[in-house]
């Protein structure tokens, strides 16, 4: 099949980022996009949380707020796809323009701001799957810029949408929703993981799906040692590391460098690696995590696995790379496990944290 991304990814890069992303998912959504040929070899499957996903390769939250094209994006390849962020009344986000493509760089800014159709919406949509396409569908849940109480706001998302995915996601890392991080802190966090659990436990007394929290990637070490020891306490099945950062690093080129939210793509790579093989560290494989941040090969998704990481996900590599970049990662991972001596990926999370 034709990369037909070579000939479209120049046209929609001449378009303003956020519209550019807007028609994407209106072919999408419309069936007009080909789905990549089917590559899951049975040696990238992974078995988490009692669920099987075809490969490990996953969409991070961002792309799909609102469940328009979770089915269309697993037939481009991913193993998974994470919908979101979602807060329980609609929103619009922060004024535009909110997306900046580096392409210097690889990368992207973004201050959206969780802008989405609320709750309403996408369980509608949720509910509506067909589900023809193999792969899993998680939710990310937020909260409202004007909501006090925040567990709240994760109360209602986890409640409501808990029924219709295969996992939820606390997103408290994002740096575009005024005070939301500081929900990382050991108190803040521990109370909200609670809440959010008892709400998805009345909900879903038997077969709830697993409850994971996305990190920011700028913590220190002790945050992140408080968060390792929540998570281990119960409430939590896994976590996710890590959200866009709001540094920059002296690296950049970009004319957009300077533009305020978050910042992800290559640059994030590094630093995010770094803090998933520290939170592997802190969690002695008692936790799955799932490493996201700068993927956009083969050989940086195999040195998440190496970290730690179960799970991969990405999304800025796709402004990029197009569709078809999914699938030469995968080729490229099972080629890397082979070359090692794994029969299979599982055998792989977090080799280097037990290398000599």
């Amino acid at each position: 099949m034709p990369d037909l991304y070579r000939l479209a990814g120049p046209l929609l890069r001449r378009l303003d980022p956020e519209t550019a992303h807007g028609l994407t998912l209106r072919l999408l959504a419309a069936g007009l996009v080909p789905a990549q040929p089917a590559f899951n070899p049975p040696e990238l499957a992974m078995r988490l949380w009692g669920r099987d996903f075809p490969n490990p390769i996953g969409l991070a939250a961002g792309f799909d707020k609102n469940a328009e094209v979770a089915d269309a994006m697993l037939a481009q390849g991913f193993g998974f796809v994470e919908i979101g962020a979602v807060t329980p009344r609609p929103q619009p986000g922060n004024p535009r323009p909110r997306l900046f493509r580096l392409t210097e760089d690889g990368a992207v800014i973004n201050r959206m701001g969780f802008n989405n159709l609320g709750l309403d919406a996408v369980a509608a949509r949720l509910a509506a799957r067909r589900r023809r396409v193999p792969g899993l569908v998680g939710a990310n849940l937020g909260k409202n810029k004007d909501t006090a109480d925040a567990a709240a706001d994760y109360e209602l998302g986890a409640a409501r949408l808990g029924p219709l995915v295969d996992y939820l996601v606390i997103n408290v890392s994002s740096p575009n929703t005024p005070g939301l991080r500081a929900l990382q802190g050991r108190d803040q966090l521990e109370d909200l993981v609670r809440r959010t659990r008892d709400a998805l436990t009345r909900a879903m007394p038997r077969n709830a799906p697993p409850l994971l929290l996305k990190i920011a990637p700028d913590l220190g070490w002790e945050d992140l040692a408080d968060i390792a020891e929540v998570a281990l306490a119960g409430g939590l099945d896994g976590l996710i590391v890590s959200n866009t950062t709001i540094t920059r690093p002296a690296s950049l080129r970009s004319a957009h460098a300077s533009e305020s939210g978050g910042l992800s793509g290559a640059p994030l790579f590094a630093a995010s690696t770094a803090m998933l093989r520290r939170v592997a560290e802190l969690t002695q494989g008692r936790l799955p995590l799932i490493g996201a941040g700068g993927v956009a090969s083969g050989s940086e998704a195999y040195a998440k696995i190496r970290a730690g990481a179960s799970l991969i996900q990405l999304y800025s590599a796709l402004v990029f790379g197009g569709p078809a970049l999914v699938t030469k990662i995968k080729r490229d991972l099972l080629d890397l496990l082979r070359r090692d001596g794994f029969a299979t990926l599982a055998e792989a999370v977090g080799a280097d944290l037990r290398a000599p």
